[in-house]
């Protein structure tokens, strides 16, 4: 049985991210990179699909748990009849090579503690060969080793010097345990390092010594999260929202990730199980317009890096999603020996999504562009002839259908979203031009923006449902609308955005969001996807934003809180949330939910709600 989403706390060392359960069980990491193979993918499946467990034997779920204040460093602590335990996990800043660190405290008492290890290379496929080495014990499998240490006496069960079979459904063979007992002020430190299989000596990090590298990184945290400007009655929410953001950035390059992980679903047993190890322009984009709001320059000046990387070439060529090295093949394949988060299948790898055309990415990352510039962050000359090239595209291309905000599988159609997003693209390319006195273009961008507007409000207006909907021609309802005020398309105050605010309570779902209806089991008509979803929680704090924009700051501080309450117990956020069964749903953590988190905290504030 698969712990809840809700359950896993996140670690990472911003090239990679480990999902740590309640019970002490690490049941997802990919290394050495976000987007590379999981060793460890229980997460989709099973123990036989790779995890790594330290706790007192025979315990359950930890009485609680807590990140240390400004940090990723995760504490977790059991109490038992014989004493009490806590186990401190981290991943320190990444230096040489990836590393994992557990250390484990006696607080009372006598506890008997297990270590126990079942690396499952290539996405809990390949069973790897162990050896024990002095010091190690060492699993190797391909081009992948995984070498893990412990700094105090215990009993090494489960290491063969054999290879294994290829598959864990042919064999059966134990984990590599390691019992061990600590007292009341006793320490011992387990270090698991990721290493090119080819290197035969003990990697760096093991040299380590772990309070060293747990200072380190929580003084890594604390001094990044002292950079935050937010001063408000949220600013717990919104300090682990930002260190969230940050743990999703891959650090070499500035690419920000939506997740950390593939195919939790966003309907239990269902089919919408997407790979979100990639970095989205519009995700990236909007991380660093949080980021930037809350103080944060050096993150938007890598990001601006990497984006001129990642889509130097024709604008043509622009794609939604990339890879966090910028890469821009992320074939969508199967992986039938996984069963699912509780069955859920298929278990994708890739994303098709880099095919798509969607518009609104444009308006995102010019938007983003226009902050960077207005928060002294300089221009060079290719970022704007990358902004004069982007426009050209789009001038061209604007009018056209596309596959939306939500990336739908179904026939492309006239997105309301897209369109607006368009008129961001033009509205923010003219002011960037005014502000580096670039006018050559003015004429041609200012007629674009004047006949996209006038083209949403005459297509994109329902009389009969007194709102903006969801497309051009349909009566659907869309939370992207919910948007319309805050990119700036039409004033709070507009008629129109204030009956649209009121319009979207046909989309409320006991207290949240929904992002559009949908029509029963069958294939959904928007998406081309079988079954429902979850509320979609950026769409409830993008519903808060509006009501605090239109004037109703009780019920838009009531909205925020209800979002701030289904938070997990260590403040974070997947992408959906299911009100009926209290349970999160879909990828965790996620950045777009955070983002929205950090945005309407802002907004509240300032409105005065």
């Amino acid at each position: 049985m698969n712990a809840r989403i809700e359950d896993y706390a996140l670690i990472g060392d911003l090239e990679s991210a480990a999902m740590l359960g309640r019970d002490g069980s690490i049941d997802w990491l990919c290394l050495p990179r976000f987007d590379s193979p999981a060793c460890f993918a229980a997460l989709l499946g099973t123990r036989e699909h790779g995890f790594w467990r330290v706790s007192p034997v025979g315990a359950g779920p930890c009485a609680r748990r807590a990140y240390r204040q400004d940090t990723l460093i995760v504490d977790s602590r059991w109490e038992g009849p014989t004493g009490a335990v806590r186990v401190t996990d981290f991943m320190p800043p990444r230096a040489h090579l990836p590393c994992v660190v557990r250390v484990v405290e006696g607080l009372s008492g006598a506890v008997a503690m297990r270590s126990e290890l079942r690396p499952r290379f290539n996405q809990g496929r390949i069973v790897p060969w162990v050896r024990a080495q002095e010091h190690c014990t060492v699993a190797v499998a391909g081009p992948d080793s995984l070498w893990l240490s412990a700094d105090g006496p215990m009993e090494i069960r489960g290491v063969d010097t054999t290879p294994d079979s290829t598959t864990p459904d042919s064999t059966d063979p134990n984990p590599t345990v390691l019992d061990f007992t600590v007292t009341a002020g006793q320490r011992l430190t387990l270090q698991l390092v990721w290493a090119p299989s080819h290197l035969t000596d003990p990697p760096a990090p093991l040299s380590v010594p772990a309070e060293t590298a747990l200072k380190a990184t929580g003084d890594f945290w604390r001094r990044w999260t002292a950079q935050c400007r937010y001063q408000g009655p949220w600013r717990e929410a919104v300090t682990r929202s930002l260190i969230t953001l940050k743990a999703l950035t891959y650090a070499p390059t500035g690419g920000i990730v939506a997740a950390p992980t593939t195919s939790l679903p966003e309907c239990v047993g269902g089919e919408r199980n997407w790979d979100y190890r990639f970095c989205w322009l519009r995700d990236s984009t909007l991380t660093l317009s949080a980021l930037l709001r809350s103080g944060y320059r050096e993150e938007a000046t890598a990001w601006l890096d990497w984006l001129v990387r990642a889509v130097a070439g024709d604008p043509a060529d622009l794609q939604a999603v990339y890879g966090v090295g910028g890469q821009r093949r992320l074939p969508e394949a199967e992986a039938p020996w996984l069963p699912g988060y509780e069955g859920s299948r298929p278990v994708r790898l890739g994303n098709a999504a880099v095919g798509q055309f969607q518009l609104d990415v444009y308006g995102e990352v010019l938007d983003t562009l226009y902050l960077s510039l207005r928060a002294g962050i300089p221009m060079q000359p290719h970022l704007w002839s990358l902004v004069k090239s982007l426009m050209g595209h789009l001038r061209e291309h604007w009018r056209e259908p596309d596959q939306g905000l939500w990336q739908a599988r179904g026939a492309r159609r006239q997105f309301v979203h897209s369109k607006v997003m368009s008129w961001v693209a033009a509205d923010r390319a003219l002011r960037m031009g005014e502000l580096l006195g670039r006018n050559e273009s003015a004429g041609e961008w200012r007629a674009m923006r004047d006949a996209v507007h006038r083209e949403v409000c005459r297509e994109g207006w329902d009389a009969g449902r007194r709102s903006f909907v969801q497309s051009y021609g349909s009566p659907a309802l869309d939370a992207s609308a919910l948007l319309i005020p805050k990119v700036g398309f039409l004033p709070a105050g507009d008629p129109r955005v204030r009956d649209t605010v009121r319009a979207m309570r046909a989309l409320d779902h006991h207290g949240f969001v929904r992002r559009y209806a949908h029509e029963g089991p069958g294939r959904h008509g928007v998406d081309g996807m079988r079954g429902s979803e979850g509320t979609f929680v950026a769409c409830s704090l993008w519903y808060a934003d509006a009501l605090a924009a239109t004037g109703d700051l009780r019920q838009a501080r009531e909205t925020f809180e209800r979002v701030l309450d289904v938070r997990n117990d260590v403040g974070l956020l997947a992408e959906q949330w299911d009100p009926r069964d209290r349970r999160q749903l879909g990828n965790a953590p996620q950045a777009f939910s955070h983002i929205a988190l950090v945005e309407t905290a802002f907004a509240l504030r300032e409105a005065g709600a």
